[in-house]
């Protein structure tokens, strides 16, 4: 398999739970302070990241990899409180 078509998927499948997570929570399927919510974002952000990293695309990084510790920081508030 060709490695452009290897890195489309890959974007694909990392985007896919970020949207899965956003459009349930627009749609009042999922509250944002539940781990799913956030294990969504951290999974999809932390594949988009990945694949920013290269080619290096500073905005893409950037914005990737603060999702990602984000999602992460708001995943263990969660289960401290728990």
């Amino acid at each position: 398999m060709e490695i452009a078509l290897v890195r489309q998927v890959a974007s694909f499948i990392g985007a896919l739970p970020i949207l899965i997570a956003y459009a349930g929570q627009q749609f009042n399927w999922m509250d944002a302070r539940k781990p799913l919510y956030n294990i969504l974002n951290g999974i999809g952000s932390a594949i988009l990241a990945y694949l920013a990293f290269h080619p290096f695309q500073i905005g893409f990084v950037l914005l990737e990899v603060t999702w990602t510790l984000i999602s992460l920081f708001a995943l263990t508030r969660v289960w401290r409180k728990n």
